[in-house]
């Protein structure tokens, strides 16, 4: 082989590589930012241990939909917890009656979500946590970005809360910079 198909091969293997690698890294169940931003290890458990801890912090959770209930200006989802893989893909807790396996609630604007996610069967979540719960133990978290993957390969989808006016990151105060003084909990 010659020089300049050697140097032709190594350009292609080059070009692969770089193309492999911007591939899988566009292919995240998570955009960065959210992965950047999001306290690390965060379980159901420890947020629920220590909800003082994480108040106002974002946090990634998986989850499924159990209950659904619309109240006022926001609709309340109601979320069976699945831990996170490192690849943030939500699954079964080891326990399906241990600690893992409990729920939260998660708030968003009403009818801010795709029409789709009903028929999500599992989700990837990022939250920020309010510091207020339901039913004593289960906490209420503001949805900021859901991802969806419906149970027949079909109806996958994704939702990100996007206003101009909020700068996603540690709020100033206590209060969640997108909930209203008259939402419940504050």
């Amino acid at each position: 082989m010659t020089a300049y198909g050697q140097l032709q091969r190594r350009l292609l293997c080059l070009l692969l590589a770089i193309s492999l690698t911007l591939a899988a890294a566009g292919c995240s169940n998570v955009p960065r930012r959210y992965v950047w931003m999001a306290e690390r290890d965060v379980t159901l458990t420890a947020l629920v241990a220590s909800p003082e801890k994480y108040q106002g912090k974002l946090v990634l959770l998986g989850g499924t939909i159990i209950e659904e209930e619309a109240n006022g200006e926001y609709l309340w989802l109601r979320l069976k917890n699945r831990p996170l893989d490192q690849d943030y893909t939500p699954h079964l807790p080891a326990e399906l009656n241990g600690p893992e396996a409990g729920s939260y609630w998660v708030t968003v604007e009403k009818n801010k979500l795709p029409q789709t996610y009903q028929s999500w069967a599992r989700m990837t979540v990022a939250v920020r946590v309010t510091g207020t719960t339901r039913f004593e133990t289960e906490p209420v978290l503001a949805l900021v970005y859901m991802r969806g993957w419906g149970s027949d390969g079909k109806h996958h989808g994704v939702w990100e809360h996007i206003d101009p006016n909020y700068v996603l990151g540690p709020p100033g105060g206590t209060k969640h910079p997108n909930l209203p003084s008259s939402w419940p909990g504050y």
